[in-house]
């Protein structure tokens, strides 16, 4: 049996969100309809938005449901922008980091290449924590707004997200958070954090995947990227009312229990840690290594590729994730660790586990004792990454 070790991709669905998704699904009504079934249907997409609201310390006409994470970033991103650069006053300039996961890097260098943004990348640190200093010296009138992760998606390095918003406050520039990989782990409070917009995702906290939500300040303006029905303040489309429900029945578990499950996630990652450095001494722990994730655990192995790596767990029984991108047969480093400052052989080492709410004790003993066998197998000699892409392993 395989163990699940890659939770930051996605989590399995929680029971109580399944029974909820489930007992949804055959309500009959559109939301927007106005007989009594589209009432009813009305009634419970709109009790999910105040659950959701208050899992994220928003109101509810704050939240706009979207399709994902992914749709969430693009409409914060490109509806800020658009909305800043409305009038007659001309605000290219977006702060953003190299270190963002691919839906911010990707919608930016689109803006640049179609809309005209002028990209000012903000310097990370080597634990993957953006310069404070540098977004402070680089706000002016022509910003269009910051946008930044609550916490790497790869390293798990938590960010200052309050200090860059009331930096950002000071010039009224709007910030985005993408709390994606945070929400569900640490505590998201969107009217503490005091930013503009800020997205999370259903199916990284146990909901179902397909359901995400953009949520937007009341102060702040964003042009939509769909057009239609104007069934949201930011989002025109028919809403998916039993994905909304499942959503909030995530949401509500999470964060019901958040500093508890916290402090397990956190024993367990620190464990792994411990366990990871004594049987593979030249492992190198990446990120903060205090103010991270919970269940966040990334390591570089000098000498190895991490595809190699991942393709050899996989058959031993474990499920995790690289911090690169494998196109082709053809590693490519990750652009997060490049960013923090490594050369590309080690960053092309690179290994996520990341544990979840049934990640068990002993699941990470049995990581730990097949780790280093692993580990010698990706670096022997002749064992390359083509061959894992291909399906061959050593002894075959």
């Amino acid at each position: 049996m395989t163990i699940y070790l890659d939770h930051a991709a996605t989590t399995p669905m929680r029971p109580t969100v399944v029974a909820a998704f489930a007992a949804a699904l055959p309500v009959v009504g559109n939301p927007s309809s106005i007989h009594s079934q589209g009432q009813s249907a009305k009634r419970m997409l709109e009790e999910a938005r105040e659950t959701v609201a208050a899992s994220l310390g928003a109101d509810s006409v704050e939240v706009t449901f979207t399709s994902g994470g992914t749709e969430a970033i693009n409409l914060a991103i490109k509806g800020l922008f658009w909305a800043r650069n409305s009038g007659l006053v001309a605000r290219p300039r977006v702060l953003v980091a190299r270190a963002e996961h691919h839906a911010t890097i990707d919608a930016v260098e689109w803006m640049r290449q179609h809309e005209g943004a002028v990209l000012d990348w903000i310097p990370v640190d080597g634990f993957g924590r953006i310069d404070v200093d540098y977004v402070r010296d680089a706000l002016a009138d022509d910003v269009a707004l910051v946008t930044m992760l609550w916490a790497n998606n790869e390293v798990g390095t938590l960010q200052p997200v309050s200090e860059v918003s009331a930096i950002a406050a000071t010039l009224g520039v709007p910030v985005h958070v993408d709390a994606v990989s945070a929400f569900g782990y640490v505590p998201v409070d969107f009217h503490a954090a005091g930013v503009a917009a800020l997205s999370v995702s259903a199916h990284k906290i146990g909901g179902p995947v397909g359901v995400g939500a953009l949520v937007i300040a009341r102060s702040a303006s964003v042009t939509p990227l769909l057009h239609g029905g104007s069934q949201q303040r930011a989002r025109s489309g028919t809403l998916d009312a039993p994905g909304a429900v499942a959503f909030a029945a995530a949401a509500a578990e999470v964060t019901g229990d958040l500093l508890e499950n916290s402090r397990r996630l956190s024993a367990l990652r620190d464990s792994l840690i411990a366990g990871v450095r004594l049987a593979v001494p030249g492992a190198v722990l990446r990120g903060d290594p205090v103010d991270r994730l919970p269940g966040n655990v990334h390591f570089t192995f000098p000498g190895c590729e991490g595809d190699s790596l991942l393709f050899l767990l996989d058959v031993a029984g474990f499920s995790v994730s690289t911090g690169s991108a494998c196109q082709a047969g053809v590693p490519e480093a990750s652009h997060v660790l490049l960013a923090m400052g490594l050369e590309e052989p080690a960053a092309r080492g690179a290994v996520r586990i990341s544990l979840g709410e049934l990640t068990t004790m002993a699941e990470i003993a049995q990581f730990v004792a097949a780790l280093p066998r692993a580990v010698e197998q990706a670096t022997s000699a002749g064992y390359s990454s083509r061959d894992t892409v291909l399906g061959h392993y050593p002894g075959e």
